[in-house]
């Protein structure tokens, strides 16, 4: 095949990859907790239905910066036409870190090989300062990454150019030489525009498919 955009370029692009840049929600955790997400009900005393609407309606907005924890969490009840106090928000604000804090082992023990054997790894992933600042303290795993960038520290967020731009000059590495991992096919497609060799992740049987079919396999075999 010829270059392209064919197999045989990705495959020789692949070749170059130097860092496997990780999305932290839904590819290291997974899914939100449902039990955690029960007990956020409880807490806000909304129902299913306001607590989703309100929970994303800002969440962007949390994500870049422009809100903190606690303010994140007043525009969740101004949103559902509620108020909380000092308590519900304390409570909401540690219910969160407890919503995406359980670990994908399979792409954190692949994570843990590529260091071992030497490959970098880092994080990029769209999360508030209370939101980071608790699963870091939580998470010992995450001090195995080189970086973890935080959108919020960023002001920007994914799929923002700029953000993967920043994150490209902190690593000091070229778009080619890293592959990048997310569920949302926005962030990875903002990922390739820029030159970047990215998967979107949306499960694990996928994922393991997709990463051998343009020539990743070398990756997700590595032994140490």
């Amino acid at each position: 095949m010829d270059s392209a955009g064919n197999k045989t370029t990705t495959i020789r692009a692949a070749a170059k990859v130097e860092l496997v840049l990780f999305d932290y929600g839904q590819v290291l955790s997974t899914p939100p907790d449902a039990a955690t997400w029960a007990r956020m009900l409880t807490i806000a005393g909304l129902t299913d239905d306001k607590l989703h609407k309100a929970y994303w309606a800002s969440r962007h907005d949390y994500d870049r910066g422009a809100l903190n924890g606690p303010g994140y969490w007043h525009a969740v009840a101004k949103h559902a036409d509620a108020s909380f106090g000092h308590t519900q928000i304390e409570a909401l604000l540690t219910a969160d870190v407890d919503l995406w804090a359980q670990p994908n082992r399979p792409m954190i023990d692949w994570a843990g090989q590529l260091q071992r054997a030497g490959v970098r790894t880092a994080i990029l992933s769209n999360i508030g300062d209370a939101m980071a600042v608790g699963l870091s303290a939580r998470l010992p795993w995450l001090q195995s990454f080189e970086r973890c960038i935080w959108s919020y520290a960023l002001r920007m967020a994914k799929p923002e150019p700029e953000i993967f731009r920043t994150t490209m000059e902190m690593l000091n590495l070229d778009a080619g030489r890293i592959l990048f991992i997310d569920d949302k096919q926005e962030n990875v497609a903002a990922a390739q525009s820029l030159g970047m060799q990215a998967i979107r992740y949306s499960d694990q049987a996928n994922f393991e498919r997709s990463i051998q079919d343009p020539g990743f396999a070398r990756l997700w075999t590595i032994q140490t």
